[in-house]
């Protein structure tokens, strides 16, 4: 079965389709845009930081486990 490509707008939220209002997709678009991609580490100071659960993100290159908050990584300093 072929998929649609309806998430041109929407990003990741256009698996919700019509349901729950525009406002909320938008919200949790912006939200899981900047959650997915790749952030910088606190240690190694290299953009290897991903996030493994709610608050818990890991760092691919050096192996250091932080925890920050649920959709954003702690900050580096």
């Amino acid at each position: 079965m072929k998929t649609v490509g309806r998430t041109k707008k929407v990003g990741s939220a256009g698996r919700f389709g019509a349901r729950y209002g525009k406002k909320i997709r938008e919200k949790v678009a912006e939200i899981e845009k900047v959650q997915k991609r790749r952030h910088i580490c606190p240690s190694c100071k290299m953009e290897y930081l991903v996030r493994r659960g709610s608050g818990i993100w890991v760092c691919k290159k050096c192996g250091g486990k932080f925890a920050g908050q649920a959709y954003y990584p702690p900050r580096v300093i």
